[in-house]
């Protein structure tokens, strides 16, 4: 027979708790619009023991971005096996699928939410763009970076994060296709630079040597095919 009695927490246990209340209720709004009374509510808590442990939502909201931010870096970890387009098409299937569960959580994230100016916040999410950074360069076995490819990583990281945040809005694309996209725009910002820089020819050579006909990289080289030989058609026609 249960008398009813709630389990008093300890300090981190409760902390956890308010963190996670607070990213599930940010996820689904955005944090503006999330008040310290709901976030209490929802742990089952007065307002002023939410206070105890926080100083303020502000508080609160940069421990949940912390929360969000480690969990989001994890995704961009891959084992350094197989083809790269692959590995790089299994790491978008991660980095959606947290987009997918967070939401408003993500924009937040991304854009400042009630932080806004906070050093904190910045500072966290410059630390998960960095970690992707890394993460994608230890996949190209680059030790030393040339300033090309430094260019290309951080670009289409931030093409991913931008193109994430337009997607929310709507789901207008299939979300497989944006991630095979933004595989494909990975290697097509690594050819245009290839272009412009021997050593960046060098790496991308590398990289697409270890590629099957029928990985990601090979399917953009299919469908540019396909688009060079119906171009002159197009224009017989015109």
């Amino acid at each position: 027979m249960t008398t009813g009695v709630r389990r008093r927490m300890g300090v981190e246990e409760r902390k956890r708790q308010l963190i996670g209340v607070a990213l599930e209720l940010f996820s689904r709004r955005s944090p503006e619009d999330v008040s310290i009374d709901e976030i209490a509510a929802a742990a089952g808590i007065s307002r002023p023991l939410v206070y105890h442990y926080f100083p303020g939502k502000q508080s609160l909201y940069e421990a949940a971005v912390r929360r969000a931010a480690d969990d989001l870096a994890t995704r961009f970890r891959e084992p350094r096996e197989g083809p790269l387009g692959t590995r790089l098409l299994r790491v978008m299937g991660r980095f959606f699928d947290f987009v997918d569960e967070h939401g408003a959580g993500f924009s937040a994230l991304m854009r400042g939410g009630p932080a806004v100016g906070s050093s904190t916040a910045n500072a966290i999410v410059d630390e998960v763009r960095q970690a992707a950074y890394e993460q994608i360069l230890a996949h190209l076995m680059v030790g030393n970076p040339p300033a090309r490819l430094e260019l290309v990583i951080r670009s289409w990281v931030s093409l991913a994060e931008t193109t994430a945040l337009i997607w929310l809005d709507g789901r207008r694309v299939p979300r497989g296709e944006l991630e095979l996209q933004l595989v494909h725009d990975f290697a097509a910002l690594a050819a245009v630079s290839a272009a412009y820089d021997e050593e960046m020819a060098a790496i991308l050579l590398r990289i697409v040597a270890d590629e099957p006909a029928d990985g990601a990289f090979g399917d953009l080289l299919g469908r540019l095919t396909t688009l060079g030989t119906a171009l002159p058609a197009q224009r017989a026609h015109a």
